[in-house]
């Protein structure tokens, strides 16, 4: 059985950690450089940031943020938003990130993957697919991008696959329906997409309890364990986390 890693996501505004429901109604959740060096010592496996206001103001990421989150830690540590092209991904892993997560311009321009992967290795590059309930798709999920404000007419499925086949080593899936509900991963998108792919997946959105990181394996499919609210909010720690993955039988690393 492949390790189940777990990672805490730091959704950053303003230079802070930010958590909202469905990416509306924002609230304060914490400094970013202390909570990233209190999740490493607790034993989370890697980290993300996410800079959600970057594409949606028409920037880059804060690259300050990087630096000052990348000199606490020393697991691996995604990052995204506001980057679109080769050079934003040179000047991430100059600072020390591990792998570079894209969503808009991944879209925009699917070609990008494939630069990305054959220039940098595909190791580094994470699609990110922000998925969105919709009956007009085959799947039943359309990808929406610019913080989620935006439908593509995209079959998540669909766009998944072609992922694969452009370069990318791992989708970082977001059901938008359910992000910052505690409901629960989307277990129907992660697995819709999980199915299709060989590639490692990450699904994010919604958890709310010890059993629904459980279901993101078993169920959806997913490699990684993406959550931000209970971490943020002390509700569950990565400590008891991996405890009960472990005692329900999965693999990960104490």
């Amino acid at each position: 059985m492949s390790l189940v890693k777990i990672m805490p996501c730091l959704d950053m505004k303003d230079g802070r950690i930010v958590k909202g429901v469905q990416f509306i109604n924002l609230r304060d959740a914490g400094d970013p450089v202390a909570n990233a060096k209190f999740y490493e010592e607790e034993g989370a496996d890697e980290l993300a940031i996410l800079d959600i206001s970057a594409t949606e103001e028409g920037r880059k990421t804060r690259l300050k943020w990087v630096k000052d989150i990348r000199s606490v830690i020393s697991i691996p540590l995604t990052v995204g938003g506001g980057i679109t092209n080769l050079e934003d991904m040179f000047q991430l892993f100059t600072l020390g990130t591990s792998k570079v997560s894209i969503n808009t311009a991944a879209v925009r321009n699917p070609q990008l993957i494939k630069k990305a992967s054959e220039q940098f290795g595909n190791e580094k590059i994470v699609v990110a697919i922000d998925g969105l309930r919709n009956a007009n798709m085959p799947s039943g999920y359309e990808v929406v991008i610019k913080g989620g404000t935006t439908g593509t007419g995209i079959d998540a499925v669909k766009w998944a696959k072609k992922c694969e086949i452009l370069g990318s080593d791992e989708l970082l899936l977001t059901s938008i329906d359910r992000d910052g509900t505690l409901a629960g991963y989307d277990l129907e998108f992660t697995k819709a997409i999980s199915e299709v792919v060989s590639i490692p997946i990450i699904a994010s959105g919604g958890v709310g309890t010890l059993e629904h990181l459980y279901d993101g394996v078993v169920r959806g499919g997913a490699n990684t364990l993406l959550a931000a609210s209970i971490f943020h909010f002390r509700k569950i720690s990565i400590m008891e986390a991996k405890k009960y993955l472990k005692e329900r039988g999965l693999n990960v690393k104490l």
